[in-house]
């Protein structure tokens, strides 16, 4: 009985020590969380839904064409110190940097490939709403040398002449918004008390120079999630992010998820594979992009196979890879004559008053009634499936008596698979798959 009695105690003994030594593991090592979930705030949240559409459309159109500034520039020879790339995301995105940790509000932008935020001392720096990072009062910041892996990945890096730094510089379009600063690791982390996971040494950019124009007071600088290695999520241990865009029309928060959270799987689910996409004579187009192959789309049972530009310098032709996927886009943006055989099934189903709204570059409006009929649109992915589009996703009511079409003539320049095309979709990107999926969700309820 004595013996027993010992083994007992020897057995509880060992399981309070087992156990606390794996609770001490787990609050010190937080860093591979099952899954975070965590809003997208749009950028003018604050104004109605009509004024918030009208301001993303124009930004729509500077984004399009910043996107291919960066094609023509990147690929056709770019500035030497610089790297230009795409600019004017439509969310914002919390993430607290730093030990202690300060708040950072970022333009979440999935065509972009660093996290950046603005760092004490700023010689020239846009005004913002938050606090300003100071390196110098957080315990886990660093630069890093020009030999490390993070500055290797920068193309262009700009290194200290003894190269125990590494610094960045990065265009928003060209000639457009700028920042440059110290390319450095710090403890990032995503989400709040109750649902956060924290990820140690991630690479960022700390902006001592950046100029007004894309950003505005109320981002702190901006949160790559494109598919280059410096994004956030190529440097997380789960490749793996997911959003759910809501409407304008609702006043629900879309989300973003990252880890298990952004499995994207079950019935209904149409998976695509990401290209890369390279240029004849040219080279590979920079990998922050996320590429798909669009095979067609129908109108009805009218199905219009994409169609390339004829312009022979087009940047895209036909093949694999031929659009782009980005949330920061609102509409869609496609080959003149593949828009123009699209827009022409369109009117064909519709018999509604047109209306001009030439001003907000939309080409297809019609007057809003209860009973206008939308026809059915489907969009066929290569080597996925039909994803069927609702008539909340090919057309949008810009205001009390307008509804218009979401798609528009993207001419020659690259084309866009645009945020309004993806709401109410959970949209879930896998960077080690190399995949994209697409399943209808009420994000509203996400």
């Amino acid at each position: 009985m004595a013996f027993t009695n010992k083994s007992q105690s020897l057995f509880s003994a060992n399981f309070s020590f087992t156990t606390i030594f794996l609770l001490l593991v787990i609050l010190n090592n937080p860093l591979k969380p099952a899954g975070v979930t965590v809003d997208l705030i749009p950028r003018d949240a604050s104004k109605s839904h009509f004024d918030r559409l009208q301001i993303a459309l124009a930004r729509s159109s500077k984004r399009a064409s910043h996107i291919n500034s960066v094609l023509s520039n990147n690929l056709g020879g770019s500035k030497s110190q610089t790297q230009i790339i795409s600019g004017g995301g439509a969310y914002l995105m919390n993430l607290s940097i730093g030990t202690p940790p300060v708040t950072v509000l970022g333009i979440a932008d999935t065509a972009s490939d660093l996290v950046w935020t603005q760092c004490l001392p700023c010689t020239e720096c846009y005004k913002q709403d938050l606090p300003f990072f100071d390196p110098k009062k957080s315990s886990t910041y660093k630069k890093v040398s020009c030999n490390s892996d993070p500055c290797q990945d920068l193309k262009p890096a700009i290194c200290s002449s003894d190269g125990s730094t590494c610094g960045y510089s990065y265009y928003y379009g060209d000639g457009g918004p700028y920042t440059s600063g110290d390319l450095s690791t710090e403890t990032v982390i995503i989400g709040n008390n109750t649902n956060s996971g924290t990820f140690k040494n991630i690479a960022f950019g700390c902006a001592h120079v950046s100029t007004a124009g894309t950003f505005g007071s109320s981002s702190s600088g901006f949160v790559g999630l494109g598919g280059g290695p410096l994004s956030l999520v190529s440097q997380l241990d789960e490749k793996k992010f997911s959003y759910c865009l809501v409407p304008f029309s609702s006043d629900s928060s879309s989300k973003i998820s990252f880890g298990s959270d952004a499995v994207v799987s079950g019935s209904g689910a149409v998976k695509t594979p990401l290209m890369s996409k390279s240029v004849p004579l040219v080279g590979k187009i920079p990998d922050a992009f996320y590429h798909v192959t669009l095979e067609s789309i129908s109108v009805g049972n009218k199905k219009i196979m994409y169609k390339a530009p004829p312009d022979a310098n087009a940047t895209y032709d036909g093949s694999e890879g031929n659009i782009i996927i980005d949330s920061g886009t609102t509409l869609t943006y496609l080959p003149s004559e593949f828009y123009s055989d699209l827009e022409l099934e369109v009117e064909k189903a519709i018999s509604a008053k047109k209306v001009d709204q030439s001003n907000l570059g939309l080409r297809l409006c019609y007057a809003y009634s209860d009973d206008l009929e939308i026809p059915d649109l489907t969009a066929r992915f290569f080597k996925g499936g039909d994803v069927k589009l609702s008539s909340s996703n090919s057309f949008v009511r810009v205001d009390e008596e307008t509804v218009c079409f979401s798609f528009t003539d993207g001419g020659s320049d690259v084309s866009i698979y645009g945020s309004l095309v993806q709401t109410n979709f959970l949209v879930g990107y896998d960077l080690d798959a190399e995949t994209v999926t697409f399943l209808p969700k009420d994000c509203t309820k996400a």
